[in-house]
């Protein structure tokens, strides 16, 4: 089984995670810049987060056979912090990198008026770059704030085919679906989907542009349920070829849409800039 997480916030975890999840069969990985529990409180803290997705994480996913990628943006949360904003302003120069496969994580967390100008800016700002979208919904009133998302996207230069709605479940899968929009769905205990469930929603509405992630980050969460998703659906009489085209093909697709999607992991030599995580080898 190949995986391609096309959710997953390295950063927070460990190399014992990417050790595992070679194993399980992920090769490949797109990490979101997200919001880092701890408020930023200027660009410039941005700024260093951004080059370490676009260096140091690729070397450490590379150690272990590992393609990774990242998606840039000023966070849902942190989009209606003044501090934070100025960072709208540093992202051109960034969304020009190779490493970069979209514009993301953007959309909502609270559906504040500061939410809306950062989502419709940032969504132009991906039509300029020619790079797809990856929309977080809000974890709270989610069909509202599906449907102010969908209405945003509607008002954009970007086409649905070019943007992925992230965080989807029950009650927002069909409108989503609808739209014309890819689809998106964090694997994550306790507070968003789960194997059981995932796998009713592929049963209902079919694998076509569907996305599963683990939304692995420094809470309460499994950089191997994309794997689990796997393994039930294989137990729940989907073929091997289903599977395929979930957890690799769909995100290949997606993330290809930038031109910039580069599958081939060559082991690094030495060291990130003079550092290495290749401690107690010899």
């Amino acid at each position: 089984m190949r995986i391609f997480d096309p959710h997953i916030h390295m950063t927070s975890r460990t190399t014992d995670d990417y050790e595992a999840m070679r194993a399980a069969g992920v090769r490949a990985v797109v990490e979101p810049s997200f919001w880092l529990g701890q408020p930023r409180t200027s660009p410039a803290s941005f700024l260093d987060y951004f080059d370490s997705l676009l260096g140091w994480e690729p070397f450490r996913a590379a150690q272990y056979g590992i393609a990774h990628h990242c998606t840039l943006a000023l966070n849902p949360k942190e989009a209606n912090d003044p501090r934070c904003v100025p960072v709208l302003d540093e992202l051109p120069r960034y969304l020009v990198k190779d490493q970069v496969v979209a514009v993301g994580e953007i959309g909502y967390d609270s559906m504040t008026p500061a939410e809306d100008t950062a989502l419709a800016a940032q969504l132009q700002l991906a039509a300029d770059h020619e790079l797809p979208a990856l929309v977080h919904t809000p974890h709270r009133d989610k069909l509202a704030g599906l449907r102010r998302t969908l209405d945003v996207v509607g008002e954009s230069a970007l086409s649905p085919e070019r943007v992925l709605v992230d965080h989807l479940n029950e009650t927002t899968v069909k409108e989503a679906k609808d739209s014309g929009c890819w689809l998106g769905f964090s694997v994550y205990p306790d507070t968003k989907m789960d194997e059981e469930r995932m796998v009713a929603i592929l049963r209902a509405y079919g694998p076509d542009r569907v996305l599963v992630n683990s939304a692995a980050d420094w809470g309460r969460s499994d950089p191997l349920k994309t794997r689990g998703v796997g393994d039930l659906m294989l137990a729940e009489g989907f073929t091997e070829d289903d599977v395929d085209r979930v957890l690799w093909r769909n995100p290949v697709a997606f993330y290809g849409l930038s031109g910039r999607l580069n599958l081939d992991v060559a082991p690094p030599d030495g060291t990130h800039e003079g550092n290495s995580v290749l401690r107690g080898g010899e």
